[in-house]
C-alpha cells in the first residue's frame, strides 16, 4: 500500500509538472526570439568588450594579450581626469537645468482646462527635429552675430562666446539638449499624472484647494516614483553624452567639453586603440551598474515605490 501511494504521489507530481510545462510553453516560446535578439545585440558586445579590454587589438598582426595594461594606461592618461571632471560637470548641469523642466511642463499642461492635446504636440515637436537641422539651428543661434547675442544687446549686455568660451560651452550644450529632449520626458510625466485618480482632484476642489495645493498634495506625491526612475535615466544619458559635443564644439575649447564617452570614441575611431577604448567602456559599465543598483535600492525602500 505504501509503495502504491508513493507511486500515486509521483504520478500526481508528474501530472502537475506536465500541466505547468504546457501552460508556460507557448509563453516561453514567444520570448525566445526576444531573448535571442537581446543576447546577440546587447550582451554579446558587452562580453566581447570585456574580453577585448585585456588585449592589444591588431587586425593585421593579430590580437595580443596584455592583461591590465589597457586599464593602467587609461587611468594614467592626462585626458582621463579632464574627461571625468567634464562629464561630472555636464551631468550636474543636466540635472540642474534639464531634470526639472519636463515635470514642470507636464504639471502645467495637466492643469489646463482646454487645448491639452495641442500643447502635448507642441512640447513634443523638438524631439522630431532631425539632428542635422537641430545642430545647424543651434550653431546659428550661438553665432557671435546670431539671435541670442542680438537679444542680449537690446538689454545692454555684451555678446557671449557661447561655444568658444570654456566657461559657457558646456552650458550651451546642455541648453540645446534640454530644449530638444524635454518633450518626450514631459509626456512620461503626463502619463503618470493621468494615472492619478480624478476623485482626489475633485475632492480637493470641493474643499477649496487651489492649484498649488493640488499640485503639492496630489500631483507631486502621485508621480513621486517617476522622479527617481527618470533621474536614473538622466544620469545614464548624461554620463554617455558625446554627440552634441562632437557636433557643436568638437570637444573644445581646450578640451572643455571632452566627456568620458567622447574620449572612448576618440580612442576607438580616431586613434584606433580598441583595447583601451574597451577598457574605458568596461569601467563606465561597472560604475553605471553600481550607480543604478544603489538608486534602485533607494527606490525600493521608498514607501511610494
Amino acid at each position: 500500500m505504501a509503495s502504491q501511494s508513493t507511486v500515486a504521489r509521483k504520478g500526481e507530481a508528474g501530472g502537475r509538472l506536465s500541466r505547468t510545462f504546457r501552460d508556460y510553453f507557448w509563453g516561453v516560446a514567444f520570448l525566445i526570439p526576444a531573448f535571442a535578439v537581446f543576447g546577440l545585440f546587447l550582451w554579446t558586445p558587452i562580453v566581447k568588450g570585456i574580453v577585448y579590454s585585456f588585449y592589444n587589438i591588431d587586425f593585421v598582426n593579430g590580437n595580443r594579450f596584455v592583461g591590465l595594461t589597457n586599464y593602467t594606461e587609461a587611468l594614467a592618461s592626462s585626458d582621463m581626469g579632464i574627461a571625468v571632471r567634464n562629464t561630472l560637470y555636464y551631468m550636474f548641469l543636466g540635472v540642474l537645468m534639464g531634470f526639472w523642466v519636463p515635470s514642470v511642463v507636464a504639471i502645467a499642461i495637466s492643469e489646463l482646462r482646454r487645448f491639452q492635446g495641442i500643447m502635448r504636440l507642441v512640447v513634443y515637436l523638438p524631439n522630431i527635429v532631425p539632428a542635422v537641422a537641430l545642430y545647424a539651428m543651434w550653431m546659428w543661434l550661438y553665432d557671435p552675430l546670431g539671435p541670442l547675442n542680438q537679444l542680449l544687446s537690446w538689454f545692454g549686455i555684451g555678446g557671449v562666446d557661447w561655444l568658444t568660451n570654456k566657461h559657457w560651452a558646456t552650458f550651451s550644450i546642455v541648453l540645446a539638449e534640454t530644449w530638444q529632449g524635454f518633450g518626450a520626458t514631459a509626456l512620461i510625466y503626463l502619463a503618470g499624472i493621468v494615472g492619478i485618480p480624478k476623485d482626489l482632484y475633485e475632492a480637493a476642489e470641493t474643499d477649496g484647494a487651489g492649484v498649488f495645493r493640488r499640485i503639492r498634495h496630489i500631483t507631486l506625491p502621485g508621480i513621486r516614483h517617476l522622479y527617481l526612475l527618470l533621474f536614473i535615466m538622466q544620469m545614464i544619458a548624461t554620463s554617455q553624452g558625446f554627440q552634441t559635443q562632437v557636433a557643436l564644439t568638437g570637444g573644445g575649447p581646450n578640451n572643455a567639453t571632452l566627456t568620458y564617452m567622447y574620449q572612448i570614441i576618440n580612442q576607438a575611431f580616431t586613434l584606433l586603440n580598441y583595447g583601451r577604448a574597451s577598457a574605458l567602456g568596461v569601467m563606465m559599465f561597472v560604475v553605471l551598474t553600481l550607480l543604478s543598483a544603489v538608486l534602485y535600492r533607494l527606490q525600493g525602500r521608498s514607501p511610494q515605490a
